[in-house]
């Protein structure tokens, strides 16, 4: 007999989403991020269609969950804002280290030009970037920065702000290269700091 479609049924709500959500990681960490698919998804899951379309649009809505589930707008940073640099790294290191908690295999399918929500969070729409993203919040750092006299003004920040967004792109897919064992955080914070002192 198959599973009713829709609305979970109450009192489960928390536990379905966590279902898909653990279904994703662990199909991810074994397939790789190409099998996920609404069905393959559900099936792990044990959960309906129905279900799924209950908590995400389709299945980059489902992967831009991994990407939103931290806001930055009120994340606090122990780095002072003279230290830009160090601030910024503090900044996505935040977002590193809950990644690379889901570990290696999960890392090197997510960071992957197949993950179309991946360019969708990590880029700009008109020239903007979205709120809440850690691209947002680093150019909000960058324009303090910049109004109490750490970064010149003359400073295309915005420009700035995807340039070191690249970077950290880069760093992550270095550590995925080397099988985890590199240490992102000092070459991250080297290569930003070099690249903000020019």
């Amino acid at each position: 007999m198959s599973a009713k479609r829709g609305r979970p049924a109450k009192g489960t709500e928390n536990s379905s989403k966590d279902k898909i959500i653990d279904a994703t990681v662990n199909i991810i960490k074994n397939e790789g991020a190409k099998a996920v698919t609404v069905r393959n998804v559900c099936t792990r899951a044990g959960l309906s269609i129905g279900t799924f379309y209950h908590y995400f649009r389709d299945k980059d809505d489902l992967m831009m969950h991994f990407l939103r589930e931290t806001s930055f707008d009120t994340f606090e940073l122990t780095t002072p804002l003279s230290d830009i640099a160090g601030r910024i790294t503090e900044l996505y290191m935040h977002l590193i280290n809950s990644y690379m908690e889901l570990g290696l295999e999960f890392m090197k399918s997510f960071y992957s030009t197949e993950n179309r929500s991946l360019s969708v969070y990590m880029g700009e729409t008109d020239g903007s970037f979205a709120p809440g993203t850690v691209m947002a919040r680093s150019e909000d750092e960058m324009n303090k920065a910049a109004a109490k006299g750490y970064i010149k003004t003359k400073t295309d920040i915005h420009t700035v702000c995807m340039d070191i967004c690249t970077i950290v792109k880069g760093s992550v897919f270095e550590w995925c290269l080397n099988g985890g064992t590199t240490d992102i955080e000092p070459s991250l914070t080297r290569i930003i700091r070099k690249y903000l002192n020019n």
